[in-house]
């Protein structure tokens, strides 16, 4: 199964899905995508590597991050994808186009149980410049399209969960 949390700066959302991956009792692998470029990012990363199990495997992709989800996804195992939004800074000036294509594309054939953490960035104001709203329409369209793509998607804010999609009972 594969499911997408989404919430804004500090809602709880990477923390949720380390309790989501926690309680499927699977081995569970993180795939970061998140570069310390400066010493302010470089304590975000400290903090949430802090966060995590010691025991969990942590594989970083700043930017191929179908081919590691291909590498690293498996049946009997739990991914934890922390996060999206941070991917597609990585990406969006390289070849965002090739990329998101074939993280849609490598989705459905994923095995295991896969977990997405993304920002939802939609919500404020509309940013002044081309660039800034580019990104900002980019991730919504990329949240959109994950969430179709997911079998769950949860929304968190301050720490707590809200499920707007759940798997349908066959």
């Amino acid at each position: 199964m594969q499911e997408l949390v989404l919430g804004g700066a500090r809602s709880g959302k990477s923390a949720y899905a380390q309790r989501r991956a926690a309680e499927s009792g699977l081995p569970v692998t993180v795939i970061v995508t998140a570069s310390a470029g400066d010493e302010e990012m470089a304590a975000r990363i400290a903090h949430h590597r802090a966060a995590r199990p010691a025991g969990w495997r942590v594989v970083e992709a700043p930017r191929s991050l179908a081919a590691a989800l291909h590498a690293q996804a498996a049946a009997g195992r739990c991914v934890i994808v922390d996060c999206l939004t941070l991917w597609l800074m990585n990406v969006i000036e390289a070849d965002y186009a090739a990329e998101r294509e074939a993280l849609l594309d490598a989705l459905p054939g994923l095995p295991g149980e896969v977990i997405f953490v993304a920002n939802e960035i939609g919500l404020g104001i509309v940013p002044l410049g081309a660039e800034t709203r580019r990104f900002r329409d980019e991730a919504g369209r990329l949240n959109q399209d994950m969430a179709a793509a997911c079998e769950r998607v949860t929304f968190v804010a301050a720490g707590l969960p809200l499920m707007l999609k759940t798997p349908q009972k066959t």
